[in-house]
């Protein structure tokens, strides 16, 4: 997968440094220094993702012939990480070109209790019960990952973008017809769908506006 976010450029010790705006371990389910690569102003870099904290990593590279790029400055980076989706138990009988169902709308799914708003999404989306997607994901209360959803989205069949966008900006930003949403809840982070300017809430149900100040970045569902 890539990761699409904006963040401030530092340089020390002869190499250019940035934040990562997002839970390195809950999306990319890798631990210790992770290698990877960077789009930034049209180039392709290696960079290294070093961890800090709580699943905070800095990101750092070297500059390279052609690359201007200023020390203070926010660029759009473009992160892919090999190796960032967890794999699904069983073969999946679905495909991209057989998908589960297209989708055409949405119906409400609310979890029972908490820790499954991931999953209930993916049932959303799939139109089937979420303990199918808990069966098809390995995993219970609070073991959801952007990474085990975006695997069960493709044992499904469902299509997405292979690019998750990170906002930094806490204002309406503009969603494609269907997307997978995250947004922060307290100390964690939940999940929600956007289906046709409507918002499916795992907790809430459905809702007509949203408060996009939660927002952390959405991955593009694909439908009719």
């Amino acid at each position: 997968m890539r990761y699409l976010f904006e963040a401030e450029l530092q340089k020390k010790d002869g190499k250019y440094s940035a934040n990562v705006p997002f839970n390195v371990w809950e999306v990319v389910k890798q631990r210790d220094a992770i290698n990877a690569e960077l789009v930034i102003e049209n180039e392709i870099v290696p960079c290294d993702l070093n961890p800090l904290e709580k699943g905070r990593y800095e990101l750092t590279f070297e500059g390279k012939d052609g690359l201007d790029l200023n020390e203070g400055n926010a660029y759009e980076m473009l992160l892919h990480v090999h190796g960032s989706l967890a794999p699904m138990d069983g073969e999946s009988p679905y495909s991209f070109e057989n998908p589960i169902r297209k989708i055409d709308g949405i119906d409400i799914q609310v979890q029972d209790g908490d820790g499954l708003c991931g999953q209930t999404c993916v049932a959303m989306l799939a139109g089937v019960s979420i303990q199918d997607v808990c069966d098809v994901m390995n995993c219970q209360e609070w073991q959801a990952t952007m990474g085990k959803l975006i695997s069960a989205l493709n044992y499904y069949g469902i299509g997405h973008s292979d690019i998750i966008v990170y906002s930094t900006e806490s204002e309406e930003v503009k969603l494609p017809k269907c997307a997978l949403m995250i947004e922060k809840l307290g100390r964690f982070g939940h999940y929600l769908v956007a289906y046709d300017g409507k918002f499916y809430d795992p907790n809430k149900g459905i809702m007509e506006e949203y408060d996009f100040s939660k927002l952390v970045g959405y991955l593009e569902i694909k439908c009719l």
